[in-house]
């Protein structure tokens, strides 16, 4: 098998290749993927949820048409299928923090939101109960 690879490096169909935009698209295209998973060890703050969204719509539309094309570009088939599932993380991660508690968690605030809760929901209720007794007064 290697061999075989040898050979076709050697030959006009490799070079070819080399020099076409089918390699070295999906070469250029490796900069997102690689960001993508470099961003996943930062700060959900900073993730932004539109942008991820998109790139994460850009590369499963890429990652039909690298299949689509004749000849199929696995190159670029698998830069895309790399970078929507690494923004499927991020957009995850973004999800979670904003809307799922995961920034209550983070900053220590999950057990002062519910005592809150808790104290709002106490001085409510005296609240309600002191002005049924100021009504059972006026109305007697």
């Amino acid at each position: 098998m290697a061999s075989t690879f040898a050979n076709w490096l050697r030959s006009p169909a490799a070079r070819e290749y080399f020099f076409s935009t089918h390699f070295w698209g999906p070469v250029a295209n490796w900069g997102l993927p690689l960001a993508a998973i470099a961003d996943l060890s930062k700060d959900e703050e900073v993730i932004s949820g539109s942008m991820t969204t998109a790139l994460m719509c850009y590369s499963m539309v890429f990652m039909r048409f690298a299949w689509r094309v004749h000849p199929r570009n696995y190159l670029l088939l698998a830069c895309h299928s790399t970078n929507a599932v690494a923004q499927s993380v991020q957009n995850y991660r973004f999800v979670d923090y904003w809307y799922n508690g995961g920034r209550e968690k983070k900053l220590g605030l999950t057990g002062a939101v519910e005592d809150t809760v808790k104290e709002a929901k106490e001085s409510v209720t005296e609240a309600v109960q002191k002005a049924k007794d100021e009504m059972k007064k006026v109305g007697k």
